[in-house]
């Protein structure tokens, strides 16, 4: 898209990534409206290894779960009806503990996001719906005490075990 707007521009920009700027605090709502024909081309040659990459995750989902078993985090729950391919791996770091664990993760070399630091409900895109901080607890909470680990499917156990040792080095200091 081209304009000689500078508005207009800077709107389509933000429009693009869900209304996004900073990364993940939301003026109002917009998309994912990314994808040109290379990215295209590029996906139909992917595709296919798709279902691949899904259980590459959840075995390394389960990996996870059994290793990270006593630590005090809390783990990402899917009930036997349910299905995830494990986009994320998320836990939710209790005690005010996330930002230090973050931390520490990051002075080992080992990556973690935190994905939605911001409540949808205290987002300036939904301002208009008349709800404020303390409205709603529960997610005010996930988002202070989540942090996502690395997931991505072509991790080697060795990888994984290094980031559960940090880990649980981190509570055992």
């Amino acid at each position: 898209m081209t304009c000689n707007d500078d508005a207009l521009a800077e709107m389509c920009r933000l429009m693009r990534a869900h209304g996004s700027k900073p990364k993940y605090y939301h003026k109002f709502v917009g998309g994912n409206f990314r994808l040109d024909t290379l990215q295209a081309a590029i996906l139909s040659v992917k595709l296919p290894h798709l279902e691949t990459w899904h259980e590459g995750r959840r075995r390394n989902a389960a990996f996870y779960n059994q290793a990270l078993a006593g630590v005090p985090i809390i783990r990402p729950v899917v009930r036997p009806y349910n299905d995830t391919i494990y986009n994320q791996y998320t836990v939710r770091v209790p005690d005010g503990q996330r930002d230090a664990l973050r931390k520490h993760l990051t002075d080992a070399g080992v990556g973690t996001e935190i994905y939605y630091p911001v409540p949808m409900h205290v987002q300036d895109c939904f301002a208009y719906l008349g709800c404020k901080a303390g409205d709603m607890p529960q997610s005010e909470a996930a988002a202070r005490e989540v942090l996502s680990i690395p997931i991505y499917p072509e991790l080697k156990t060795e990888q994984m075990q290094y980031v559960v040792d940090t880990i649980k080095a981190f509570y055992h200091k």
